[in-house]
């Protein structure tokens, strides 16, 4: 099979198209010939060495998002079978309940291989089946965005017709969390520098969607956009940068779920998640049992995810180099196929 490799974390020149003997499944595994992968700001953090949580391992096969057919299963599998439509999950061993170290050492494209790949060999408790009438293409970009997106919208921000969300920026996260914050009949107030950004993200069904170049204090701008109240949950993928501001623009008793730091790490002042009794909590994409409820949702209201760009196999540096450029709106995805496009 082919797959991409990581030899040494040193940039995306350093991905490399590498031959390796197919793969088996083993008991409780099964053998998945990928068709599509999608990339997350991860990804790319990873491939510059600059992730925090771990040292990838050696010759990673990187990209944790892949969706694709079951080819073969191994002894004592029964969840699955032979032709099954499938996603990835992208902790192996993170089935439901806490999170622990066993599932954080399951994490595809950085602690074990990920989907970068011709053939993959996964848990039978780490795939699910692709909602109905999804492509693969859109079923490789569940796994991350789309399930940290539900995680911070419905487990932790217990979200609910009427209320508000704070998103930042177009990236697949926030993307996903507008989708389904307007599946649950909530409002939404975004971030953009980009005028043609912003009114994508209104035609989405975004209520309002704020200029942070123009209006550095953004925050403020929420709080007079939902009459000085502030949202109920706000979805913090930049960091540090944003993180002061999304104290503010959240209200009294309100939900934050921390997710990126694209705008870097530095020192945080609690005292506001004291003075205004706020629930902040980091998250770490979600559980099969999640990604299952989630493909439910989906597949009941018809939800599409938003792809930016299709690149073939044979370009996965330049779907990394997309990634890095930040003018993508939505998912980038990677078709294993013979030939991509544009959607």
């Amino acid at each position: 099979m082919k797959c991409y490799v990581i030899p040494t974390p040193k940039g995306i020149d350093s991905l490399t198209l590498v031959e390796r003997p197919d793969p088996a499944p083993g008991p409780l595994q099964v053998l998945v010939r990928v068709r599509a992968t999608s990339l997350n700001y991860r990804d790319l953090l990873t491939i510059e060495a600059q992730y925090a949580r771990a040292a990838p391992k050696p010759d990673l096969i990187p990209l944790s998002d892949g969706a694709g057919e079951v080819v073969a299963v191994g002894p004592g599998v029964s969840r699955v079978k032979a032709g099954d439509r499938v996603a990835g999950c992208f902790m192996q061993k993170w089935v439901g309940g806490a999170i622990d170290e066993a599932a954080m050492a399951s994490a595809m494209g950085g602690a074990i291989d990920g989907m970068l790949t011709e053939l993959a060999v996964l848990e039978e408790d780490g795939v699910v089946r692709l909602p109905a009438g999804m492509s693969f293409e859109e079923g490789a970009t569940l796994p991350c965005a789309g399930l940290t997106a539900w995680n911070a919208l419905v487990e932790i921000g217990r979200l609910k017709a009427g209320d508000v969300v704070q998103i930042q920026g177009t990236g697949g996260v926030s993307i996903f969390a507008l989708q389904f914050a307007r599946m649950f009949g909530a409002r939404v107030i975004g971030t953009s520098s980009s005028a043609a950004k912003a009114e994508r993200l209104k035609k989405m069904g975004a209520e309002a969607v704020i200029d942070y170049k123009a209006v550095p204090d953004w925050d403020k701008e929420t709080l007079r956009l939902t009459g000085g109240r502030g949202a109920d949950v706000t979805v913090e993928v930049g960091g540090a940068g944003t993180l002061p501001r999304s104290f503010t623009a959240t209200r009294l008793g309100g939900r934050i779920a921390v997710i990126g730091l694209l705008s870097g790490m530095a020192t945080v002042d609690p005292m506001p998640i004291l003075r205004r009794n706020l629930r902040v909590q980091g998250l770490y994409v979600g559980s099969k049992q999640m990604f299952e409820a989630m493909n439910r949702a989906i597949e009941a209201n018809g939800l599409k995810p938003v792809i930016d760009r299709v690149f073939p196999f044979a370009q996965a540096k330049e779907a990394y180099r997309h990634l890095k450029s930040q003018n993508h709106f939505g998912k980038i995805v990677i078709s294993h196929a013979q030939e991509a496009h544009a959607p």
